[in-house]
């Protein structure tokens, strides 16, 4: 069986951090737990060349070899998001120049990733390093750069490669950069591309957004630069990917503000992803499910989970059964390796308190205990989970620009564009509803019975009239406040809003405010439920919908909250402003219902989350998960079915008890 067909169970394993050689004892652990799979070679470069042009691969050598003897997988990683001093005191340039001006050395990340000089020594390690192992039986496959971004790169440099971005995009005339950017304010229109300023001292959301487009995509560049130098040594059976990152909360969190991934994937052969997490008495899974949705969309297909914590800060330190439910909550969203960073907990530097499998003492834990059960049951178990395949009926549309618009022009109340996604997002997820992620490009909107679009502020005019036809031809589309307000260059739109979707949502406005103690009353909600709008709210005018929210206020009182309005064939809903989630519930169920889509059976909601699919043999598989502290019952989804960690047998409405922190793994007996 080749490696990518069976279930990847791996942690990062760093030979040159250890105090001393504990490797035959690590592999011995490892292969205890179930452990098939290392990540080496990623945080190491001044290890890999101590001195300009000088190469030491021993670390690297010794462990493919043990890990060759125990029959565990490697993914090596190319060394260059961690640059040595060496290069830096070489090349100052190196090092990143942002608003702030030039980083100084020390951290990760810090490095101008279009650098020349640093180019040609990324060039020069991945070539060695690649070359040297490609051909090791080991190795199945390679990680490319670390969580890579831009840097909020601005050097005079990239800001010439910017102006010519500019040149190209606007046909080489000036003048329409003006007009379309809205320079004429405070007197900042150029009539010679010579008199272009720094991009860093800007007042205009446009010209803002559009710089961080084209840093956005400095990284499909970068990463798509990589992948190809690795492409000239690999093997045909070896796999590229990256480790994505999400917007940072203190865990993941939301869509990534500085790389697009839809557009940065194309290059791998597996999209891969890290997702860090609330633990504890906070664990509700969302996080995962949000990033594995996410990850799982970029190329339709199975990702991997190449970096979460086993243990972590001491705040996510799990509480017993929260490793084993977080393990199988990864491929209950499409997950085909996970992967914990990492193996054990350092001695120094600044990640000493993030701790890994392991603790300071090498020695069996708790956590340690647990990852055992998981290896012994994925080995039990992979031929029916590996693969996990989806069919669902929602997508959430995400936008990179307008993420970023909106952080020129927040919401007022502190309300950002990825707390909409979230907020209705983690509704559908607790109602358990699955769904996809798209992004404006996407053209295949007829597979969605619904599509949902948070806070589409930058809403480009093809993908309106796109979606418009959707609704026409029986979609249901459930629009936000901010959406379709301006276009791709963040330059509002002079007519009625929403614009192009008017007629779809039935509503339009022309004022919007924050509510101070503004209520809700509708289909949903009465008077004395006290529900309250939560900060900005828009003020809607229904023109041919129903209202289903009314705002409650002396003034505001005349305005429509949220309109629902067929249109053609279909159904359009606009919500012009938030709700608590346990209103957002009811309104999205009815809007399901109109779309006729069934959420995943098995239990009325969070904490019980139930997640489907379909595995290679062709059956269903349900994920029955126990988010809390508390035991909860559960009712079989399944005509006929197997409790595959049990081995026992339910027909459909037979009572399950889920123990806490629990896991319960159906598979459908045809």
């Amino acid at each position: 069986m080749r490696a990518m067909d069976k279930i990847l169970y791996g942690v990062a394993y760093y030979d040159e951090y250890m105090p001393y050689d504990r490797l035959d004892a690590d592999i011995a652990m490892m292969k205890k737990a179930g452990i098939n799979l290392v990540r080496i070679a990623e945080s190491t470069w001044s290890t890999l060349e101590p001195q300009e042009g000088i190469f030491d691969f021993y670390h690297i050598d010794r462990v493919l070899k043990a890990m060759t003897d125990a029959g565990i997988y490697v993914i090596i990683g190319t060394p260059t998001y961690a640059v040595p001093s060496w290069m830096v005191l070489k090349h100052p340039d190196i090092m990143v120049t942002t608003e702030k001006g030039r980083s100084l050395y020390g951290a990760r990340q810090i490095m101008d990733i279009t650098n020349k000089s640093y180019l040609f020594y990324c060039e020069r390690i991945i070539q060695k390093l690649i070359e040297h192992v490609a051909a090791h039986p080991a190795v199945i496959g390679y990680q490319i750069d670390n969580e890579t971004k831009h840097y909020g790169t601005a050097s005079p440099e990239i800001q010439r490669e910017f102006l010519g971005y500019l040149k190209k995009k606007f046909h080489n005339d000036v003048e329409e950069m003006n007009r379309e950017f809205g320079f004429n304010y405070w007197s900042n229109a150029i009539h010679s591309w010579e008199d272009f300023p720094d991009v860093r001292g800007t007042i205009n959301g446009s010209l803002a957004g559009e710089y961080e487009k084209f840093q956005r995509e400095l990284v499909t560049k970068f990463l798509a630069w990589q992948s190809d130098l690795v492409r000239e040594y690999k093997r045909k059976d070896q796999f590229i990917t990256h480790n994505f990152d999400f917007e940072w909360r203190g865990s993941s969190y939301g869509v990534q503000p500085d790389v697009n991934h839809f557009h940065a994937v194309t290059c791998l052969d597996v999209a891969g992803c890290d997702i860090y997490h609330p633990s504890q008495g906070k664990l509700t899974g969302a996080e995962v499910a949000f990033g594995g949705d996410l990850t799982r969309s970029l190329k339709r297909n199975n990702y991997y989970v190449l970096e979460t914590q086993a243990q972590g800060f001491p705040e996510w330190t799990p509480y017993d059964g929260q490793l084993r439910l977080l393990a199988f909550s990864h491929l209950a969203s499409g997950a085909d390796l996970v992967e914990y960073w990492h193996w054990h907990s350092l001695h120094n530097a600044c990640e000493t308190y993030w701790k890994g499998l392991l603790s300071h003492d090498f020695a069996e834990n708790q956590t340690y205990q647990e990852a055992i059960t998981i290896g012994r049951d994925f080995q039990k178990l992979g031929e029916s989970l590996i693969h996990l395949k989806k069919e669902n009926k929602i997508a959430i549309l995400v936008s990179n620009e307008s993420l970023t618009a909106l952080k020129r022009f927040p919401f007022t109340g502190g309300i950002t564009y990825n707390d909409v996604v979230r907020w209705l997002y983690d509704a559908l997820y607790e109602m358990n509803y699955e769904c996809d992620f798209i992004s404006p490009e996407y053209t295949c909107f007829s597979k969605y019975q619904a599509i949902i679009m948070p806070a589409f502020y930058c809403a480009p005019e093809e993908t309106l009239i796109r979606l418009k036809e959707y609704v026409r031809e029986g979609g249901v589309l459930v629009g936000t406040f901010k959406s379709c307000f301006a276009n791709e260059n963040v330059k509002v739109y002079h007519n009625t809003q929403p614009h192009i979707l008017r007629e779809c949502f039935g509503v339009s406005y022309d004022q919007f405010t924050v509510a101070e103690e503004v209520g809700l009353v509708g289909e949903y909600c009465k008077v004395e439920d006290r529900e309250l709008v939560n900060g900005f709210m828009e003020c809607l005018r229904v023109e041919s919908g129903n209202e289903i929210l009314s705002y409650v206020h002396e003034n505001w009182g005349q305005y429509a909250a949220a309109v629902i309005n067929s249109y053609g064939n279909g159904t359009g809903v606009y919500l012009g402003c938030m709700f608590s989630k346990k209103l957002l519930k009811k309104v999205l169920q009815n809007i399901m219902d109109k779309a006729n889509i069934i959420q995943n059976a098995g239990s009325d909601g969070f904490p019980v989350i139930v997640r489907s699919g379909t595995n290679t043999q062709g059956k269903r598989i349900d994920y029955l998960f126990n988010y809390s502290g508390e035991k909860q019952s559960a009712w079989c989804p399944q005509k006929r079915c197997q409790e595959l960690l049990s081995g026992k047998m339910l027909q459909e409405k037979d009572l399950i008890v889920i123990p806490k922190w629990g896991v319960i793994i159906l598979e459908e007996v045809l």
